[in-house]
Formats: C-alpha cells, sequence, structure tokens
C-alpha cells in the first residue's frame, strides 16, 4: 500500500553525467508524485548563478569556511569536484528530513553518488542515470546554451569516464525518453520505499 511508504533512515540517490536528464527526473519525483521524498540541499563553493537561493538551491559557502566545516566533521561526503569547485552533503540534511518522516532524495555527480552509498550503504539506493549516445549528449549540452565550447568538450570527455562506474551503482536507469525514464524512476523508488524494500528491488527486469 502506498500509505505504507516511509522514508525515514532511507536515502534515493541519483547520479549521472552532466547532460543525462538526472534533475528533470529528480524534478519529477519531487514535484509530480506524492512519494515521502526531500531534496538534500548540497554544500557548494562555486558562486550562485541567476535566480539561485542560498539555502534553497545550495548552501553557498566561500572556500575557506567549506574547508572549515569538512575539518568539523560536517560533512557526510564532500569532494573538489573542479580545481577551487568543492562540493558536499552536510549531515544536517539528513537529520532534518528523516525528522520529517522523508527519505532523503540526493542529486549529485558520478564520484558524490558512489561516496554517498558508501557512506549510508543498505540505507540508500543509488541510481545511475546512463547518458544517450555521445551525439544526443553533445546536443543536450550544446542546448542549454550556458556552457563554453571548451567546457561541454570537457564535459563529454567527463561522462565518457563516468559512464564506465555506472555497474558500481545500484540500478541503471536509461534515459531515452524522459517522461517514460520518470515514470521508471518513480517505480522502482516506491519499490525502494515499501516495507522490506532493498536496492537492488528496484532494479528492472
Amino acid at each position: 500500500m502506498e500509505g505504507a511508504l516511509d522514508g525515514r533512515g532511507k536515502a534515493v540517490i541519483f547520479s549521472a553525467p552532466s547532460g543525462s536528464g538526472k534533475t528533470s527526473i529528480v524534478r519529477y519525483l519531487l514535484e509530480e508524485t506524492d512519494l515521502p521524498l526531500g531534496f538534500s540541499v548540497s554544500a557548494t563553493t562555486r558562486p550562485l548563478r541567476g535566480t539561485e537561493r542560498d539555502g534553497v538551491d545550495y548552501h553557498f559557502l566561500d572556500l575557506g569556511a567549506f574547508r572549515n566545516r569538512v575539518e568539523q566533521g560536517d560533512f557526510l561526503e564532500w569532494e573538489e569536484v573542479y580545481p577551487g569547485k568543492c562540493y558536499g552533503t552536510l549531515r544536517t540534511e539528513l537529520e532534518r528530513l528523516w525528522q520529517e518522516g522523508k527519505a532523503v532524495l540526493f542529486d549529485v555527480d558520478v564520484v558524490g553518488g558512489l561516496n554517498l552509498k558508501r557512506a549510508l550503504g543498505d540505507q540508500a539506493c543509488a541510481v545511475f542515470v546512463v547518458p544517450p549516445d555521445p551525439a544526443e549528449l553533445r546536443r543536450r549540452l550544446e542546448g542549454r546554451g550556458t556552457d563554453a565550447p571548451e567546457i561541454i568538450e570537457e564535459r563529454l570527455a567527463k561522462a565518457q569516464r563516468e559512464r564506465l562506474l555506472g555497474p558500481q551503482f545500484d540500478v541503471q536507469l536509461v534515459n531515452v525518453d524522459l517522461p517514460t525514464a520518470c515514470r521508471e524512476a518513480a517505480a522502482l523508488v516506491r519499490r525502494f520505499l515499501a516495507p522490506g524494500g532493498s536496492a537492488r528491488s528496484g532494479e528492472g527486469s
């Protein structure tokens, strides 16, 4: 029964190379389903962009403050994704959402996802969103209109390396058609949050 779903003590991790559609899938799960999920707001040292809000999109910290919090043990996991650009998960995010009876929903890069899976073990279901072929991935990245050509090339090369890490996740979700991928994501999360559900139980047949 749907009413039996309980997110306390559980986490769902979505990771993928840039341009794979994971953020659209996460947004669907949060906005278009009644699953007991709460979004984990990551901390970052990168500057605020556009209409982003501190504490909503990210916890924006300068590099010094970020490193201080690392030393204090405030992070469940963190990494330096690009030189001077750090991202991490504050332990307080998990505590806040679990107290609300929600599973913690993560939208993180591939290395961050594996770090979270290692930290949380069986409490987490780690989903790797498989990107389309390189040509389609290039089209999506160029279609954003937010990155310079050299940045796109860097992201494409990184995506090829990250794709090799897919088997280390509990589930690999192929995103060829976004609406289908969203429905499949909702189904696997529902199975994971059901009584007796496990990370691998979310995997399609």
